[in-house]
Order: structure tokens, then C-alpha cells, then sequence
């Protein structure tokens, strides 16, 4: 390791060689990495494994880009799938330092409760728990700073330790990027099986560009695309119905990049200041403008998915 004079010829702590090859002397992790606990799997993934065995679908919801609407996404995913009394529904939000997902979801304020089998989580309706660190915070405006392990250990509580039960469907929303927290949460759920990610990008380039670098984290994980969403999808003007591109797909948009990648376009939502609005409020878009065009797109979404 680091601490070695031959630190550049390290084996690597997971390799055959680890902790017995010549430049390993004189090393301090010498002795761990040649009892070969540094190749053993984290215990966690198969703990993992077991308590989400009755969940029967996980989605992921992300996108290399901040700031396209993964959350509302995924508020709105739950809220529609629940939206079915007979499922029982879960959002999980693995976003450590921007947790917006108990402010949406009209949770804000809420604790989490200890249980004697783990942390319960907030229910929003009979069918519908949702969890996040913004329930672990004393106040909204909290900041979380933390680095990659500390991060880590807190997924792995999030999927270990909630009292999740039965479930229908966990939909994960995530940060942006393809860092710590994605790598985690693909690590943790890979003793279970994943439905896929959803994929959440806006009509402009600046956004499609980081959004492939996220199909390709995908591809590289081996986590299965169930297809891509484009949200701010035009604007309809709501006095004069006309319709207008605030994000102009310069480079074709989400339908170019789905063709040229070979990926189902799930749907396009429009802009509707009503959605930012209910974000806001902790109410539901779905509930309160059911017929609006956006509340279709989302209602069409789930039936395809």
C-alpha cells in the first residue's frame, strides 16, 4: 500500500498477491491484506440481499446531469404507482448532501423511528414510505459534508436497517453524476435483482452529454437501461396553448440519443410551473391536475414500464 517505499508496485488489495509479494514488506496493511480479509466481500451485500428479497421491483432513477428533475421524478413514479391501492410502494432517496425528496413528498420536519427490526420509515400514505437523510437532519438547511465511506455506510443503512416489508416497488432516486453513491448503491443491490435504471435528461446538449456518460456507467456495471425520460419537454403557454422549446434539443434531443444508442424514450413531460409548484407545497401534481398533459406522460410511463 501507501505506506510502502515500493507503493508503486502494490498488487492491489484484492489481487492473488496481496500481502505476501516482495514489495509488500515493510508495509503496515501487510498483515491484513495477507489474511485475505481484504478480499472477502463486504458481509453487507448478502445481509442486503436478504432483506430486500420481498421487494419485487427496484428502480433506479438517475442522470449525469444536476438539476433535470430526477426527484420529481421519482416523487411522481411513487405517487402514480401508488396511486394503485392494491401496491405497496417505496422511495428511498440516496441523495446524501441535496436530499429534496421529504420536501416533495410533503414530509419535512418528519423523524425516522427506530423499530426493533430497524428504522421505520415515513409514510406518506398507507401504501406509500418513503425514506432519506433529510429525516436524520435537525433542520432542512442542514449541510451534510461528508466523504465517500461515511456516504457509503449510510446507503448500506438505508438498505440494510429500514424496515422495509413487503413491497411491490423501491424506486432509489440518486444524485447526479456517476460517483461514490452510484457505485455504492449498484454494489449493495448486487446480490438482488435490479429492474434497471430509469434515465432522466432535458431536450439540450449540455445535458445529453453527461447523460451518456451515465448509459455508459450503466453498460459498464452491467445495470440494465429500462429506458429514458426527457423532462422539460417544451412548455405549453397556458393562456394561449402554444407551445415553446425553453430547452431547444439541439443535438435531436432525447429521441435522437435513444436511437442512436438503441434505448426506449419512455416519455416526454412538459414544463408546467404547476409541477415546481406542488414540489414545493409536498402535494402531488398527479393528485391535484390529473388531466393535465404532463400527468398523462406520467401515467403513460408506468403502463409501458
Amino acid at each position: 500500500g501507501a505506506g510502502s517505499p515500493h507503493a508503486n508496485d502494490c498488487p492491489g488489495t484484492t489481487s492473488e498477491q496481496a500481502g505476501k509479494s516482495s514489495s509488500c514488506a515493510g508495509c503496515p496493511n501487510q498483515k491484513i491484506c495477507a489474511s485475505g480479509a481484504t478480499k472477502a466481500p463486504d458481509p453487507a451485500i448478502a445481509e442486503i440481499g436478504e432483506k430486500l428479497s420481498t421487494v419485487k421491483h427496484k428502480i433506479l432513477v438517475l442522470s449525469g446531469k444536476g438539476g433535470v428533475g430526477k426527484s420529481t421524478f421519482s416523487a411522481h413514479l411513487a405517487h402514480t404507482l401508488a396511486s394503485d391501492s392494491t401496491k405497496e410502494v417505496a422511495l428511498l432517496d440516496v441523495d446524501i448532501c441535496g436530499p429534496s425528496i421529504p420536501r416533495i413528498m410533503g414530509l419535512e420536519g418528519e423523524q425516522v423511528h427506530q423499530s426493533g427490526s430497524g428504522w421505520s420509515p415515513v409514510y406518506v400514505d398507507d401504501n406509500l414510505a418513503v425514506m432519506s437523510i433529510g429525516f436524520l437532519l435537525s433542520s432542512p438547511d442542514d449541510a451534510v459534508i461528508w466523504r465517500g465511506p461515511k456516504k457509503n455506510g449510510m446507503i448500506k443503512q438505508f438498505l440494510r436497517d429500514v424496515d422495509w416489508g413487503d413491497l411491490d416497488y423501491l424506486i432509489v432516486d440518486t444524485p447526479p453524476g456517476t460517483s461514490d453513491e452510484h457505485l455504492s448503491i449498484v454494489q449493495y443491490l448486487s446480490s438482488t435483482h435490479v429492474d434497471g435504471a430509469v434515465i432522466i435528461t432535458t431536450p439540450q446538449e449540455v445535458s445529453l452529454q453527461d447523460v451518456r456518460k451515465e448509459i455508459r456507467f450503466c453498460q459498464k456495471v452491467k445495470l440494465p437501461i429500462i429506458g429514458v425520460v426527457e423532462n422539460m419537454s417544451g412548455f405549453v403557454c397556458p393562456s394561449c396553448k402554444n407551445t415553446s422549446q425553453i430547452f431547444p434539443p439541439t443535438s435531436g434531443g432525447a429521441e435522437r440519443m435513444c436511437a442512436d444508442l438503441d434505448l426506449p424514450l419512455l416519455g416526454k413531460v412538459p414544463l408546467d410551473p404547476r409541477i415546481a409548484r406542488s414540489c414545493d407545497e409536498g402535494k402531488s401534481f398527479i393528485n391535484e391536475v390529473p388531466d393535465s398533459p404532463a400527468a398523462k406522460v406520467y401515467q403513460s410511463i408506468v403502463q409501458s414500464e
